[in-house]
């Protein structure tokens, strides 16, 4: 029981780990992107049309990874030379998001593909309660574990990623030591969006194989608060992410048990659980707790240096 509930919390919260950690490089280089549910639901049709053509998975996920990248680039130009505001540019990329994948998804409905499949590592997949649910998975989920540890890498044990924080926190100092500030958020913001869209893929290439309207169902707004409730790190977002992959596997579970609770309560669960953690942040931030970027939310114009 504990090792199939714990095998769905991993499928459950990995579209979510993708666009958190989508969303942390984002944030980190001090803009805000309120668009991850629409960049997720283009990453789930680019992923799946890019599938259905081809007829390889990788290349599916390559698309899904270009197209969000493309479409995070709109808001990158809108909120990094521009300077325009970017919770306005972050919610029209949502809705463009919605918009565009109604429309050119309507003739790919009812389609399905093979999706990916499990890849037992010799050995480890055969440990008690906790083989299955990690070493007995599909490569995008292995890939999330990588990327996990790679983001953290990147952060503080490279020279790239030092500018990249100090850009979030003081762009005024680091473009008086050399960094490109400007350049440097832009690229955050893309690299950043077409993770966001391979965490859209999963939903098209592996939990449902097959291209659903609005399938993200929300999941983009979940790692909006996760990103904050994970202050900003890479591995507590995959504990936040798994957390939520859990509420939603149990809303699952009760559901197949036949429980007299309303259906509409369970599917509510995990939405009331992302309000529960935004106050949670929140009043951690007003404590000082949060590892908020300084300069998050706040365009950078050169001329304004002091």
């Amino acid at each position: 029981m504990l090792e199939i509930l714990l095998d769905a919390t991993v499928r459950s919260g990995t579209p979510i780990l993708f666009a958190t950690l989508g969303a942390i490089i984002n944030e980190r280089a001090g803009i805000i992107n309120l668009g991850i549910e629409g960049l997720m639901l283009i990453g789930a049709l680019a992923g799946f049309a890019g599938t259905e053509a081809s007829g390889s998975l990788l290349v599916g996920v390559l698309a899904s990874f270009v197209a969000a990248m493309l479409a995070g680039s709109v808001h990158a130009f809108i909120t990094v030379p521009l300077r325009g505001n970017q919770i306005v540019s972050g919610l029209a990329l949502t809705m463009f998001g919605v918009g565009i994948t109604a429309l050119f998804g309507r003739s790919m409905v009812g389609l399905t593909i093979d999706g990916f499949e499990r890849l037992a590592i010799p050995g480890l997949s055969r440990l008690p309660v906790v083989g299955k649910p990690f070493f007995n998975q599909d490569l995008l989920i292995y890939f999330s574990f990588l990327l996990v540890i790679a983001i953290a890498f990147f952060f503080y044990r490279t020279r790239w990623g030092l500018a990249l924080r100090t850009v979030g926190e003081n762009p005024a100092a680091a473009d008086t030591c050399g960094v490109p500030v400007l350049l440097t958020r832009f690229f955050a913001v893309t690299i950043g969006s077409g993770i966001v869209g391979i965490g859209g893929a999963y939903l098209s290439l592996a939990t449902t194989p097959m291209w659903i309207e609005n399938m993200s169902a929300g999941r983009g707004w979940i790692a909006v608060a996760l990103v904050i409730f994970a202050s900003w790190s890479s591995y507590r977002a995959l504990a936040g992410a798994y957390l939520f992959g859990g509420i939603t596997a149990m809303q699952l579970r009760f559901q197949a048990m036949g429980t007299t609770v309303s259906a509409h309560i369970l599917q509510m669960l995990p939405y009331f659980f992302t309000i529960l953690v935004l106050v949670i942040s929140t009043i951690r931030l007003q404590k000082g707790a949060s590892q908020q970027p300084e300069s998050l939310g706040q365009p950078y114009d050169r001329e304004d240096r002091k």
